[in-house]
């Protein structure tokens, strides 16, 4: 190994008897892409918190360029050139983006008044030295999520950095996005710059990186050259488990039968345009295409939260009209929707009433709620999930990523639906409770009730293992049908590059 810049040695941190790190070890290489992979709660988290400043080590020690740091506070961890940039990039929305850019120098130098002329070239400065122009008179809240990642990466450029720790970077990009990251990421590198990609997507990670660590449960499982690994290994030393990947398939019980729904001629000006689709009892088709394609306008109308469409929606051969989201409950649709932390969760609220939310009138006489049976349905779904939880009176926002779209899942199911959109089903989630959350869908399309899936996803590895067709959307419309099992995900990314 050549010179290293910043190394753990054997660090541990424990919290009230939890042991978070154990004898962590880590060396990162001046201009290295590294990846630091593991899943939810793996200690990936704390690992960058010790690195970073923010926690103390119980044990072990951490040395930069080879020398040992004791002590060291996130403004000492700053100085000596760590960056980080957390997921929800710690940005002031309600700031312009030059004041972004420019407040930690400004701050940093403690001046008592403000240089707006220098701090708006210090911002122009930023951005010029990553390559990418935004409007610095934009409020930050106004800009795209991938414009606010440029922003991040922009104002950890300002200082005199040598590594930037990206902590899952990609967790609400599109495909395209995260393109255009990997591109700026390896222009840092080419500075000279190292990059700790925090993340659970393998195949993210085998594309960007060059060496890999692997940890599970705060412990080191493997390390080495991105080269050494595949998406199989790293699944089994994240998981311990050899998760199966094989391809769904769905045989029509009832070939005469009518589709369980039915679309034809639905159109929605402005949104999509005269689309004909089909999907039968048990079946799971996945619909994909780029961002603005029209999709989830699709999905938002089916559940009836975009009405005023012209066509016609039949249920089990039978029209109806979909003008609200109760008549989609009404007619057993339901939706769980891609941020399901401001759109399908009571974030404060326990699990067992995100569950029951959409019963309470099925499950009460006279307003009051039977909560005997309340607390049997909930624990029944808990169960059916396999939702982890000691009780369903925990708050769900201190589930993991995969749990919580259980829950958001569990609920719609209580009502008895027979279809169900699922939007960006596993954004999120780590490839354990990917897998599960897999694994639960195909098994409730196999059930008596025979749950219809629409699966929208730029995930094409998780289309392809899951569905039996795939319908391709561009500009409103749908333009192709795949069948799954005579198509390859070449095939479809090759595709999906051509719409952009």
């Amino acid at each position: 190994m050549g010179n290293v810049y910043l190394e753990l040695r054997n660090v541990s941190k424990r919290f009230s008897g939890v042991q978070a790190l154990d004898g962590i070890s880590l060396a990162i290489q001046p201009g290295e892409i590294h990846c630091l992979a593991g899943e939810n709660g793996s200690g990936k988290s704390t690992a960058i918190k010790v690195i970073s400043g923010i926690y103390q080590p119980d044990e072990g020690e951490i040395l930069i360029d080879g020398q040992p740091v004791t002590g060291m506070s996130p403004a000492d961890a700053i100085a000596l050139g760590v960056q980080v940039i957390y997921q929800d990039f710690s940005l002031f929305g309600n700031l312009t983006v030059a004041e972004n850019l420019a407040l930690n120098t400004q701050l940093r130098e403690r001046k008592t008044w403000v240089n707006w002329k220098r701090g708006r070239k210090l911002a122009q400065d930023a951005l010029a030295n990553l390559g990418v122009s935004i409007d610095l008179d934009a409020r930050v809240d106004t800009l795209s999520t991938g414009q606010k990642q440029l922003v991040a990466i922009a104002r950890a450029l300002v200082d005199n950095v040598r590594l930037i720790i990206m902590d899952e970077p990609t967790s609400a990009l599109t495909g395209k996005e995260v393109g255009a990251l990997f591109k700026i990421v390896r222009e840092i590198q080419a500075k000279g710059i190292a990059i700790l990609f925090v993340s659970h997507k393998m195949r993210e990670m085998l594309e960007i990186s060059e060496r890999i660590t692997v940890i599970r449960n705060g412990r080191k499982i493997a390390d080495g050259p991105t080269r050494d690994f595949t998406e199989a290994i790293i699944t089994k030393h994240m998981t311990g488990l050899d998760l199966q990947t094989d391809t769904f398939t769905w045989q029509a019980t009832d070939p005469a039968g009518p589709p369980r729904l039915e679309v034809q001629g639905l159109t929605l000006p402005w949104c999509y345009e005269d689309l004909d689709f089909r999907l039968h009892p048990g079946e799971i088709v996945g619909i994909s295409g780029l961002l603005g394609s029209g999709r989830t306008e699709f999905a938002l109308s089916l559940f009836g939260l975009l009405p005023g469409y012209r066509g016609q929606i039949r249920m089990n051969g039978q029209p109806v009209k979909i003008d609200g989201v109760q008549a989609a409950i009404d007619h057993k649709i339901a939706y769980v929707p891609e941020d399901r932390l401001s759109e399908g969760l009571f974030a404060t609220q326990s699990i067992n009433r995100n569950l029951l939310s959409t019963m309470y009138s099925r499950i009460s006489r006279h307003a009051i709620i039977d909560r005997d049976l309340a607390d049997q349905m909930a624990s029944g779904m808990i169960h059916k999930l396999v939702i982890a939880t000691p009780t369903g009176e925990k708050p769900v926002n201190q589930l993991s990523g995969g749990n919580a779209q259980r829950v958001v899942i569990g609920r719609w199911l209580m009502t008895g639906a027979q279809v169900l959109i699922l939007n960006g089903p596993t954004v999120g989630v780590d490839v354990g409770s990917k897998a599960e959350i897999h694994r639960i869908v195909r098994a409730l399309t196999r059930e008596e009730a025979q749950l219809s899936v629409i699966m929208i996803s730029d995930d094409v590895p998780e289309l392809i293992q899951n569905c039996n067709r795939i319908v391709m959307m561009h500009k409103g419309r749908f333009v192709e049908e795949l069948v799954t099992a005579l198509t390859t995900e070449d095939e479809i990314n090759a595709k999906l590059k051509s719409f952009g």
